[in-house]
């Protein structure tokens, strides 16, 4: 046992090393059990770090190489030859930034969307499946645990946490778009029961005609819980309809609501429509900046006073 310095006294390196022992046997364990160790992480075609790489591509905003490499905290000729690879692979685009010429801005493509999507849905399913084999309470104790260390361990991490995924509502979570939209709006605009009333018959009419070869439904979700949503459904055979964008308070700020139109637009096109329309009103200010930047302009406005204040409901329309 080493001696203790003028800043350790002996009741903190007393039994040090079989602390260092036992960290260092949890992160074998921990490797092994996740399949860090393999060189197809997840039994995909991607390594732990190209994985990581792609991760980091899909939760952030047109990040820089450098972003991304001193967010992994990894060697930036290796980052490099990463996206070299998945630049031949058709899974990342780059465009210069327009603030300086000298940076290039990473996003992925729809197919390097396409395969982050299937190695999310893998981690999710084999992580379940290893909490399914523990008691509610077990699990309770594993996750606890696993913040512990997160929260005294990785500090700096944790001021970082700002990443978020957008995947497809799970069981619940349409109730959970309805009941955000009347909390939200009623408390920043004060209007009443009756916009509840219209999204949950939104909400149902979406779940119910439901066609995933046309439409879209969406979730921005961090750490698990849902902060945002946006749908895309058919209007008509050319036109898709955007509704229900919505981002909680204390998510906003992230490039959330941004990216929910992105991935509509581009669901969208995909899907062979060739234009896209939304409602929205003209208090609604960082929205309509939203679509504005996204290419859609106001056709059309009107007054009314359906949710108990006066409002301007606003058409927005785009040509894909």
């Amino acid at each position: 046992m080493r001696a203790a310095t003028s800043t350790e006294t002996p009741e903190a390196t007393d039994g040090m090393d079989d602390r260092v022992a036992a960290v260092r046997r949890f992160s074998r364990f921990y490797s092994r059990r996740l399949g860090m160790l393999q060189d197809a992480f997840l039994q995909t075609s991607f390594s732990l770090a190209e994985a990581r790489v792609l991760y980091e591509l899909a939760h952030r905003d047109k990040p820089t190489a450098t972003e991304v490499a001193d967010a992994l905290g990894i060697d930036r000729g290796y980052l490099s030859r990463i996206l070299r690879g998945f630049g031949e692979r058709d899974l990342v685009d780059k465009t210069s930034s327009r603030t300086d010429g000298r940076q290039s801005l990473l996003s992925l493509t729809a197919r390097g969307r396409q395969a982050f999507a299937a190695i999310d849905q893998r981690s999710q399913t084999d992580v379940a499946a290893m909490l399914a084999k523990l008691s509610r309470p077990d699990q309770d104790r594993v996750v606890a645990a696993m913040g512990a260390v997160e929260r005294l361990i990785g500090e700096e991490d944790a001021k970082m946490q700002t990443s978020y995924v957008v995947r497809p509502p799970r069981t619940g979570e349409m109730g959970w778009v309805v009941a955000r939209h009347a909390v939200i709006y009623g408390q920043e605009y004060g209007w009443d029961a009756k916009f509840e009333g219209l999204c949950a018959e939104i909400v149902a009419q979406m779940i119910a005609q439901y066609d995933p070869a046309r439409e879209r439904h969406m979730i921005a979700d961090i750490d698990g819980e849902p902060v945002g949503s946006v749908f895309v459904v058919k209007d008509s055979d050319d036109v898709a309809r955007l509704r229900l964008l919505l981002v909680e308070p204390k998510a906003r700020g992230r490039g959330i609501g941004k990216r929910l139109v992105d991935e509509c637009i581009v669901f969208a096109q995909q899907a062979g429509y060739a234009k896209m329309t939304l409602w929205t009103h003209s208090c609604l200010a960082a929205a309509r900046e939203i679509y504005r930047k996204a290419g859609f302009a106001k056709i059309a406005e009107e007054r009314h006073a359906e949710w108990g204040v006066e409002v301007v409901g606003e058409t927005w329309e785009r040509e894909l």
